[in-house]
């Protein structure tokens, strides 16, 4: 008798029909339309603690996570009886479910033999930055290509190291600087950077070099463009340029996720997809013509939110500052 695939239906009516019974067929629920107003309020809880540490100075400190997903979360059912999937641990020789108590990681030495790996034993780890963010070097921003960036978390000082943290955080904000770090965390040293934001730092975790891929098998051959190509492209992008503002920006894929998904609750008709507007084929030089023109005449709304946009950026930087 073999084990059963990774996730089993909780039906007792499929588990009483045996091997006659066919395969789950996989659909979908949803979970997380709710507001979630008392996660939100409850004190963000850090899940890492240690120092930052560069020369001979320590700084205690907490990390905590610096964003959160409001996308809808959708479980697998069985589609039989609409019921939800269970995730199994499966142990084949014994032909059973796993607890979590019994769960312990392992490494695969060689192929078929495992090596069980503690928590005793990751302590032993001959790494300095296990539970420290050992600062090593002290970089310009703009320096650092964005592809590097990875995750980002924020770090706050612990209570014995307020005065200390505000130091150096006053000090990356005076030079313009940001500290290049390394810090353990998840089973793996991270590259990291440190830099001031708001009232806190932010802490990014990055991509190693060798972890980028390269472009060359995929650029493109370069292709001839034309002085007029090229003055048309500026000025497109120049009519479409503002400031950023990250509070224009919604997700109108989960919004009308939630929309499909609420007319289905109710048992209202699906909203119609908007249809793709049909159109002939352009040359490039027609169709920058023809957006630099309709760009032109928004230029005014786009002055005015540029305007504003820059009003809030300048309040955000006087808040950090």
């Amino acid at each position: 008798m073999e084990g059963p695939p990774g996730a089993r239906a909780e039906s007792t009516e499929a588990a009483a029909a045996g091997a006659s019974t066919p395969p789950p067929i996989v659909i979908f629920s949803v979970s997380g339309m709710a507001e979630r107003t008392s996660k939100a309020a409850r004190t963000p809880r850090a899940i890492w603690r240690g120092t930052i540490s560069f020369g001979m100075v320590s700084i205690p400190v907490n990390l905590y996570t610096a964003t959160e997903s409001h996308d809808v979360r959708f479980h697998l059912l069985h589609r039989r009886d609409g019921v939800r999937l269970k995730n199994v641990r499966w142990c084949p020789k014994d032909e059973r479910a796993v607890p979590w108590d019994d769960v312990v990681r392992g490494f695969e030495y060689t192929k078929g033999k495992y090596l069980p790996v503690s928590e005793e034993d990751l302590d032993h780890l001959p790494v300095k930055s296990v539970h420290t963010v050992d600062i090593s070097d002290f970089v310009k921003l703009e320096e650092v290509d964005p592809i590097y960036y990875d995750k980002a978390y924020y770090l706050a000082p612990d209570e014995a190291g307020v005065k200390a943290f505000a130091l150096l955080r006053q000090a990356l904000q005076q030079t313009g600087r940001a500290a290049v770090a390394k810090v353990a965390i998840r089973d793996k040293e991270n590259l990291c950077l440190v830099r001031p934001y708001e009232d806190v730092l932010s802490m990014e975790t990055m991509f190693y070099a060798n972890e980028i891929r390269s472009t060359q098998d995929i650029a493109a051959d370069g292709a001839k463009v034309s002085p007029k190509e090229l003055q048309m492209a500026v000025s497109l992008i120049e009519n479409l340029s503002d400031s950023f503002d990250p509070e224009r920006y919604r997700d109108e894929y989960q919004a009308a996720l939630k929309q499909v998904i609420k007319a289905k609750v109710e048992g209202a008709p699906l909203p119609e997809a908007p249809t793709e507007k049909g159109g002939r084929v352009v040359d490039l030089m027609e169709a920058l013509r023809a957006s630099v023109e309709q760009t032109r005449k928004k230029g005014g709304a786009t002055q005015r939110k540029a305007s504003s946009a820059g009003r809030r950026t300048a309040q955000r930087r006087r808040k950090t500052a």
